[in-house]
């Protein structure tokens, strides 16, 4: 009773602690950190003492595994010689460079102290999400970031056992070499062929319920084996994580895909909100038993504060020399300010706790080191996890646009209704209703127009005809609902029959086309995307700028006493016409009679064109 308490006590604490971080808009990781701080020091919260197998074991696999779920295969593929620069080399540089600071400062062998830069090196895949996501860095910094934190904890548990092996004298250069191939290499075969087994047997799943039940059950089926056989299990998690979040949308149906992110969200949350208290309730007894240890005061908080230094001053180093270098030749214009937030996103977390507890009870100064471990982790939680937004803003780094995505994701549905409704024409049949073929067409036209219509001017000065659909039909779904909910309370139907009937409308309402959350972003820059699209000879062609031929209102409305949503103007002529949203679409009408093939926004602060003809965006 008494453990079941405490798990409802850490996780709902670690719950509304993360809420309220969220809603101040304040690090969570940090805040969670010191909450459990603060918590270790009062008398009726018990001693929190973290197995290293309850982390490795039960938290880990998790953790890279939902992460590895969200990995773009293609951009990994793209970044390779990066992430496996940093997830490789720098974990072996910040180890050395630590060990040779403890080796110096503390009376502990080489082996023990390598052991410790093991422990320290790796930052940590939880933190560095978590930081990510709140500081809104570039896509391209935050999947170098995510991508390495998915691989670095391999390279620092085989050092560790490398190091471990070395204090008890039995190990040699090309056992550790040998031990590094097998690591990469097993997990890596190992984590592939489960991800096989899994998508051969989820191919046959139809049922969301079974299907998240495997799911729940691969990070494990990935990791056991791969550890039994002397192989990294992080490294077969993640590549099985990859390769199934990879192929999902070809072997899963669309209700377990949903079902799966859902659960897997959920239980991300509440694992790295649960992880960073722990972090923080580790602290009490650590520093206590280091205290007490018997070395000196002073040298103790000076090898701290060395030991902290060494780990926040090796990633720069090893980040900016290599782009120094090619920029000296000519050979990269990778910006400096991503190198710099690279450099500094170095957070540290619970693996480096529950790397420590690995360390046998013969390790000489064993209390000490794990205070190490911990000063390191708080350390670069509080230095570069709170610092580390206000670098990204101090160089002026743009994060994504939800303009762009707006305008990406437009061009992207309207392709893929392209490619709905000529699928549709060719499935007609003599026999195929007219009303069924006329609301399949209907639904793909409001679905493009919908995105279509989140450009121009914001929805609050102006009511779209999609934004209007979604607040009438909410409001009907809201009476119906009270409509069942009243013959229910009444006992008048079968509670069972009921309950498909809620179920029906819950999934027409989660159906219904939202704005995306936040959306009140303003925009700083044209909207724009490259001056022609490949393959498409009209827009190569077609003017950048074209003076409109009038005023910027479109004429056929006010002759026909109609109201425009947005406006568009010909490049070849210069007419302004209404867009597809509107009643008259006279873009559109304007287009059939002129044959001229490409019009572009005219919308304050829109840059992009259309090309009628081949469908494209440029």
């Amino acid at each position: 009773m008494d453990v079941a308490i405490g798990l409802v006590v850490l996780i709902g604490s670690a719950t509304a602690l993360a809420a309220l971080a969220r809603r101040f808009g304040v690090s969570e990781p940090l805040v969670l950190t010191l909450a459990g701080v603060a918590a270790s020091y009062l008398p009726m919260v018990p001693q929190v003492h973290l197995e290293p197998e309850v982390v490795l074991l039960g938290l880990l696999p998790p953790l890279l595994y939902t992460a590895a779920l969200r990995t773009s295969l293609v951009d990994f593929k793209d970044n390779l010689r990066t992430i496996a620069s940093l997830s490789v080399g720098l974990v072996l540089f910040s180890t050395f460079a630590v060990a040779l600071v403890v080796w110096w400062l503390l009376p502990v062998p080489f082996a023990a102290a390598v052991a410790l830069g093991a422990v320290v090196a790796p930052p940590d895949a939880v933190a560095a999400t978590a930081v990510a996501r709140r500081t809104g860095m570039p896509r391209s910094i935050v999947t170098v970031l995510e991508d390495e934190s998915l691989f670095n904890d391999a390279t620092a548990l085989v050092a560790l056992r490398s190091a471990i092996a070395a204090m008890a004298g039995a190990v040699t250069v090309w056992q550790i070499g040998g031990d590094f191939l097998l690591a990469a290499v097993g997990g890596a075969v190992i984590g592939a062929v489960i991800a096989t087994a899994l998508a051969l047997l989820r191919r046959r799943i139809t049922d969301p319920v079974l299907d998240t039940s495997v799911s729940l059950l691969a990070p494990f089926v990935a990791y056991l084996p791969a550890e039994h056989f002397h192989a990294s299990g992080v490294i077969a998690v993640v590549t099985c994580g990859m390769i199934l979040g990879h192929g999902a949308q070809r072997w899963q149906g669309a209700a377990s895909r949903v079902a799966e992110s859902t659960n897997w969200r959920t239980i991300q949350f509440i694992l790295e909100s649960a992880v960073f208290l722990i972090i923080g309730l580790q602290v009490r007894w650590i520093v206590e038993g280091a205290w007490h240890s018997g070395l000196d005061h002073r040298t103790l908080i000076v090898t701290a504060l060395a030991v902290l230094a060494a780990v926040m001053v090796a990633r720069p180093i090893w980040v900016f020399t290599p782009v120094l270098v090619a920029r000296m030749f000519g050979r990269t214009t990778e910006p400096l300010s991503h190198a710099a937030v690279v450099s500094w996103a170095g957070m540290r977390g619970v693996v480096t706790l529950a790397a420590v507890l690995l360390l046998p009870d013969s390790t000489p100064q064993l209390p000490v080191l794990e205070l190490l471990a911990l000063v390191v982790v708080g350390g670069t939680l509080l230095v570069q996890g709170s610092s580390l937004p206000w670098l990204v803003r101090l160089l002026r780094l743009r994060g994504p646009s939800r303009e762009e995505d707006a305008l990406a994701k437009a061009d992207l549905l309207q392709q893929a209704s392209t490619a709905g409704l000529a699928e549709l024409d060719r499935q007609i049949g003599p026999d195929t209703p007219e009303p069924v073929i006329a609301s399949l067409r209907q639904r793909l036209i409001w679905r493009s127009n919908a995105a279509w219509e989140r450009l121009g001017r914001p929805e609050a000065e102006l009511v779209t005809p999609t934004a209007e659909y979604r607040r009438l039909r909410l409001a009907m779904l809201a009476a119906e609902r009270d409509a069942v909910l009243k013959v229910r309370d009444a006992g008048a139907v079968d509670y069972e029959v009921l309950q498909h009937v809620l179920a029906r409308l819950d999934l027409e309402e989660s159906m219904i086309d939202r704005f995306d959350e936040n959306d009140d972003q303003r925009r700083t820059e044209p909207l724009s995307t490259a001056a022609g699209a490949q393959g498409c000879v009209h827009l190569d062609e077609a003017p950048l700028v074209t003076p409109p031929a009038g005023e910027l209102v479109c004429q056929a409305c006010l002759d026909e006493g109609l109201r425009w949503v947005h406006l568009r103007m010909c490049t070849a002529c210069g007419n302004i016409g209404c867009c597809e949203s509107s009643i008259g679409d006279h873009a559109s009408v304007h287009y059939r009679a002129s044959q001229h093939p490409v019009m572009r926004s005219v919308e304050p602060g829109e840059a992009w064109r259309w090309c009628y003809v081949d469908q494209l965006l440029g």
